[in-house]
């Protein structure tokens, strides 16, 4: 994760800044409107990869671990038990074509938990993010090769549930 951390989040962040520049230098709507898809895409890629980070912990500090409480709780209400929840996560991200993210998202007009995917760097607009696992290739490549049900299968390994539940926990207050 080193690499993909200091390098490709790296250049999204380079990217989001040469773009916001180039909008803020840009003398009409037309210059701006070209630079619409590279602000998406870097800014996406910095958002979602600034909340994954967050989302990962090593195991010597709770990663993997779900703790009792309302995350927990509100997981086995919509998903009748947290392994439903990650298998039904696992399978619809893996069945992403190309790059993208799997999300587990809060839905303020349904007060739900919902699995979202999202294309490319597309940020999640729809829910509040609650996990994000990213999908693309420099994710899991250089460890499990193509084989991502392999790479699915061990993230719950290392997802922050704490960190996971502070967002739920702020999401649902927000929409009561």
């Amino acid at each position: 994760m080193s690499l993909h951390h200091t390098k490709h989040h790296q250049t999204y962040v380079t990217g989001l800044n040469a773009a916001e520049e180039a909008y803020a230098k840009a003398s009409g709507p037309k210059e701006k409107i070209k630079l619409q898809a590279a602000l998406k895409f870097n800014g996406g890629g910095h958002i979602n990869h600034s909340l994954f980070w967050k989302n990962l912990a090593p195991t010597s500090a709770g990663g993997g671990e779900i703790p009792s409480g309302a995350l927990k709780e509100a997981l086995e209400r919509d998903f009748g038990s947290v392994d439903a929840f990650k298998n039904k996560m696992n399978t619809a991200t893996a069945a992403i074509q190309g790059s993208g993210w799997g999300w587990l998202g809060y839905s303020p007009t349904t007060s739900k938990l919902e699995i979202v995917t999202t294309p490319n760097q597309d940020p999640l607009l729809s829910h509040v993010p609650i996990i994000g696992i990213d999908i693309w290739e420099h994710a899991f490549y250089l460890q499990y090769k193509n084989v991502k049900p392999d790479y699915l299968k061990a993230i719950w390994n290392v997802i922050n549930f704490r960190e996971a539940e502070a967002r739920f926990l702020e999401a649902a207050k927000q929409s009561a």
